[in-house]
């Protein structure tokens, strides 16, 4: 209950529904009552920090900061024995093509986990995640299916299908590893926030961004004036994370065993 309560909540306070919401409560105010000032001062307000956060130089100067904490890896450290590539958004349909049903951040993830894995000879693939509503299998499955369609063997892939979120992954990924060595891949605005949890768990990962999102290489002069979903998607993702973090904070003395 208290894990759907959260998701319930985070969700209503991301960019876009806690703005319709502010919008909307400004409109019932400018038809049904006298507070005519006010409720212009919502719906401007609104407007006004929907459209900046649609444009590409405020939405990744948002994100920025948190992809720069961690630089992509390149390394080809000896002894790895575990790719341990974090779930993010799927669902599953069967007639589609297996990574259809990677949406979201999931499939980036998955596609950099992969590489890392080819870069490591003997290490085992790891996909963490529950399974998500009414959806048949797993996170974790899916993205298996994924890697297998892509030539990885199943024999060199390991999934953990209890984790609901980062927390009970470090908790489950702590369980398997042990001492041994690993990469840690997730998203590079989620990686430091998912760092701290598996410090909690007295583990001590490599850290392997994917999915970078912030564009830092030159546009075209339109791309970057014209608001645009893809720049909403990213201040949404550099908001997201704020409120984890946020959240993670107040629950610290909490995220120990």
């Amino acid at each position: 209950m208290l894990f759907t309560l959260k998701k319930i909540l985070g969700g209503l306070l991301m960019p876009l529904p806690l703005l319709i919401l502010l919008m909307g409560v400004g409109l019932l105010l400018l038809w049904l009552t006298r507070w005519q000032r006010t409720a212009k001062s919502l719906v401007s307000l609104g407007w006004g920090c929907l459209l900046l956060l649609s444009l590409q130089p405020v939405a990744d100067r948002l994100l920025s900061p948190l992809e720069a904490v961690y630089p992509t890896y390149h390394g080809q450290q000896k002894g790895i024995a575990y790719v341990v590539v974090l779930g993010g958004g799927y669902t599953f349909n069967p007639l589609w093509a297996p990574s259809s049903n990677l949406i979201n951040n999931s499939l980036p993830r998955v596609a950099e986990g992969i590489r890392l894995y080819r870069d490591h000879p003997g290490a085992k693939l790891v996909f963490t995640g529950a399974a998500a509503g009414k959806n048949p299998i797993s996170n974790a499955q899916t993205a298996s299916l994924v890697a297998q369609s892509l030539g990885v063997p199943v024999a060199d892939i390991i999934t953990l299908d209890q984790p609901r979120d980062t927390r009970q992954e470090a908790a489950s990924i702590k369980l398997l590893v042990g001492k041994q060595p690993f990469l840690l891949v997730t998203s590079a605005n989620h990686l430091p926030r998912a760092m701290v949890f598996f410090a909690a768990q007295g583990l001590s990962p490599l850290p392997a961004p994917a999915n970078q999102m912030a564009i830092t290489s030159p546009l075209n002069s339109w791309e970057r004036v014209l608001p645009s979903p893809l720049w909403l998607e990213h201040a949404d993702r550099a908001w997201y994370e704020t409120l984890g973090s946020a959240w993670q904070w107040l629950t610290r003395n909490t995220t120990r065993d």
